[in-house]
């Protein structure tokens, strides 16, 4: 479907308007604070301070000028070939993989793996379930998807932590979130990036573990122990274990039977497995739903609001993503394998990394080592931004609570720079 030279313009402005956004959004959610509370100024300003609602607020401005210019059966066309899958399937894995079940399981497994780890290497308690936390849970996304390993890790480590400093908290944030996008590359079909192009590439699993997974595994190990050594005592300090975590869960909690773990987990397997088949997956989903319902009592809340901003946020990006074609195709087709790779680490942060891996899939005159350039830095770069790799934003959305005033995108951006350097060395030197 081609569209007008001018709307494809609007479209990259309205995107780069929307991409500045998120850099004010602090700032923004501040200055919202000087209104009386619940006054329509205060209201207004505050969802303009909610980074997930950046770019939805954006795309319905833009949809509304598009309207305007090309009438309202163009806009029509356009939303239906837009593809949604994506959004709708975060938004259902996100509310399954946060219930108490599916965390109890999850924390019941790396606390199983945790406590081997201590006995043979007799280290403490609190950085070896940190270690492990970090390592497995990105590493999982190779097959459980990146969405949902980034819901279950989040959580583990929003449990764990107890007290925080700034610069930890954006240090955490910020391996988690690199770690989860080169975390998914071990097979051709959880990291979106990847997912992209493997059919079209045919790119299968041989290929993947070969050319990017055993470096995707070991730099999530690196980053994840750099870290645990680096911030050792504050996280000593400022952490609780994975043991007490459960103790704590366990005494105000009822006692989950297994049948009803079985089925949740079962749940989760069936969403999964049909993620690339939205009827499929929502069938499923609008199935759990009722059986939340009767198993309330070992439930906690739904996050149904949080899961549902999630969606929007990627909502709102996907909206915008035809029209950058323009521009970045041609980009892309013009550069060398190196630049070609370090462009896409850089143009991830501000395109997501999904997006930018099917625009450059588009190019026909791409060769075998620019594919891998290509896929290579928009994993790699995954990390630098919320909007560089679409689980990002459920993450954000899980630990927002240890941000006060919201993320500060920019201290994103530097907390990120030594884990993506560290994803750089071993995509691309080793």
């Amino acid at each position: 479907m081609t569209y007008s030279h001018t709307i494809e313009i609007l479209g990259a402005a309205f995107f780069g308007i929307a991409v500045v956004h998120t850099f004010l959004v602090g700032r923004i959610l501040a200055y919202s604070h000087k209104f009386p509370k619940h006054s329509m100024t205060s209201n207004i300003l505050h969802l303009l301070g909610e980074i997930e609602a950046v770019f939805a607020i954006w795309a319905a401005l833009f949809m509304a000028v598009f309207i305007a210019i090309e009438g309202w059966t163009p806009a029509i066309t356009y939303q239906k070939s837009l593809d949604f899958i994506e959004p709708f399937f975060i938004f259902a894995i996100m509310v399954v993989c946060s219930t108490r079940p599916v965390l109890t399981a999850a924390r019941q497994g790396i606390l199983f793996l945790s406590s081997v780890l201590q006995k043979i290497f007799r280290t403490p308690a609190i950085l070896t379930d940190l270690a492990v936390v970090l390592i497995v849970g990105p590493l999982s996304g190779s097959f459980i998807t990146e969405p949902a390993a980034m819901t279950v890790t989040a959580f583990m480590l929003n449990s764990m932590l107890q007290k925080e400093s700034s610069k930890l908290i954006y240090a955490l944030i910020a391996v988690l979130f690199v770690n989860v996008s080169i975390g998914g590359a071990l097979t051709p079909f959880a990291a979106p990036p990847i997912l992209m192009v493997a059919t079209k590439w045919n790119w299968d699993f041989q290929f993947i573990m070969t050319h990017f997974g055993w470096k995707s595994a070991l730099a999530v190990m690196v980053n994840a122990l750099g870290l645990i050594l680096i911030f050792r005592k504050q996280f000593s300090e400022s952490c609780i274990t994975l043991k007490t975590v459960e103790s704590r869960l366990n005494a105000a909690h009822a006692e989950i039977p297994w049948t009803v773990t079985l089925v949740h987990l079962l749940f989760v397997a069936g969403i999964v497995a049909t993620a690339h088949y939205q009827n499929a997956f929502l069938g499923i989903f609008l199935l759990f739903m009722g059986v939340a319902s009767v198993t309330q009592r070992y439930q906690d809340h739904l996050r149904l609001k949080e899961s549902l901003l999630v969606s929007m946020f990627l909502g709102g990006i996907i909206q915008f993503g035809a029209f950058q074609k323009w521009w970045l195709a041609p980009l892309l087709a013009g550069m060398s394998d190196v630049i070609l790779f370090k462009g896409a680490v850089a143009l991830t942060a501000i395109t997501d990394n999904a997006a930018l891996t099917y625009l450059g899939s588009q190019v026909e005159s791409l060769t075998e080592a620019s594919k891998y350039a290509l896929v290579g830095g928009a994993i790699a770069g995954g990390g630098l931004t919320i909007i560089a790799n679409a689980p990002n934003a459920a993450g954000y959305s899980i630990l927002s609570q240890k941000f006060p005033g919201g993320i500060k995108p920019l201290n994103l951006l530097i907390a990120a720079l030594l884990p993506t350097a560290v994803a750089i060395f071993f995509l691309w030197v080793l």
